[in-house]
């Protein structure tokens, strides 16, 4: 299905497609489609783009529980962040056949993220811990709140691509903060294609870090 939305950025009218739909910025194809510049010296600007969605995810999009299944994640989300003492309301963003996208909506959003989202990366764990003991199917829980999932994952691309580029200018490696798999394996994609530079995950746990290296070069 195709949407169209518009910002003052293109960063902005995303932002307004992701939080509109209900999706991960992965789930739909960006189309720029206009830029225009009006008022006083042509200073305001106003970005409409295209907004291609994948594998018809918003036609199966309902923000209510529709199985016993997603009622008692909804529930277990609930009730632990109420115990926390952040009260939530729990959203369905999205369903596909092995995952299912929940959102956090709370005023306390900067704190169920914490630093580097760790927090949501917890949280995140323990809904999948649970699906799995009332489930045999392996389903994946994904748990956002604020796109912080979509804002990191820009964050973590330019962030790839800048440090990408002072290793090939200096020919020395730099070691990243440590990060979660999916934020490792963004990085490991981002530079997959580039034939100076590799990439490897050194440390041990969940939370490794990537090291950007040129290649023939210690």
């Amino acid at each position: 299905m195709v949407y169209e939305f518009e910002g003052k950025t293109e960063k902005e009218a995303i932002d307004s497609a992701v939080e509109s739909l209900g999706l991960t910025r992965d789930d739909f194809d960006v189309e720029l489609v206009e830029t225009q510049k009006s008022g006083f010296l042509n200073l305001q600007k106003k970005v409409l783009i295209r907004v291609h969605t994948r594998n018809s995810l918003v036609m199966n999009t309902n923000p209510e529980a529709q199985s016993d299944f997603e009622q008692e994640i909804v529930d277990f989300l609930t009730k632990m962040t109420e115990k926390m003492g952040y009260p939530t309301v729990v959203k369905i963003m999205y369903r596909e056949s092995d995952k299912i996208g929940i959102k956090l909506d709370s005023e306390h959003a900067n704190i169920l993220i914490g630093k580097k989202g760790k927090n949501l990366d917890a949280i995140q764990l323990l809904a999948n811990v649970v699906a799995s003991k009332i489930s045999d199917d392996d389903i994946k829980i994904v748990i956002d709140t604020e796109n912080y999932r979509s804002r990191r994952e820009e964050s973590l691309i330019r962030l790839a691509q800048k440090i990408g580029d002072q290793v090939k200018r200096t020919k020395k490696s730099r070691l990243l903060e440590p990060m979660n798999p999916f934020e490792r394996r963004l990085i490991h994609t981002t530079l997959a294609d580039i034939s100076e530079l590799e990439t490897k995950s050194e440390g041990e746990g969940l939370y490794k870090q990537v090291r950007i290296l040129y290649r023939g070069h210690p």
